[in-house]
């Protein structure tokens, strides 16, 4: 568990979380493949088909932020060296995770996130 108190977790994760947020806007808007939709705080990534989402989440007890995805759940951990979330299997930050997710489910290499 991470050693960031509370209030450096909301901080922290709301900046992260707002700024994945204005790239997802902009990516839907860009691919039309997915919708975006903010539900207080939790980020809900559907698809086309509607078959099935990605959820994007802070976990303020652990101070990790989740994503479900794909049928798994990513935990990302405060990397205080990147300051960023980060997934600790692969290193990967939030926003380029969640670009090669969505590139994977819609098999649309195109897709980025800025």
């Amino acid at each position: 568990m991470s050693t960031m108190d509370e209030a450096t977790f909301r901080n922290e994760s709301d900046r992260a979380l707002e700024s994945l947020k204005q790239a997802l806007i902009k990516a839907e808007d860009d691919s039309g493949s997915f919708e975006f939709e903010d539900n207080n705080g939790v980020m809900n990534i559907i698809f086309e088909n509607g078959s099935s989402k990605f959820v994007v989440t802070p976990n303020t007890p652990v101070r990790q932020v989740w994503i479900s995805a794909q049928a798994t759940s990513f935990k990302l951990e405060w990397n205080e060296a990147n300051k960023a979330f980060t997934l600790p299997k692969t290193g990967e930050t939030l926003k380029p995770l969640v670009a090669r997710l969505l590139r994977e489910h819609l098999a649309d290499p195109d897709i980025t996130l800025d």
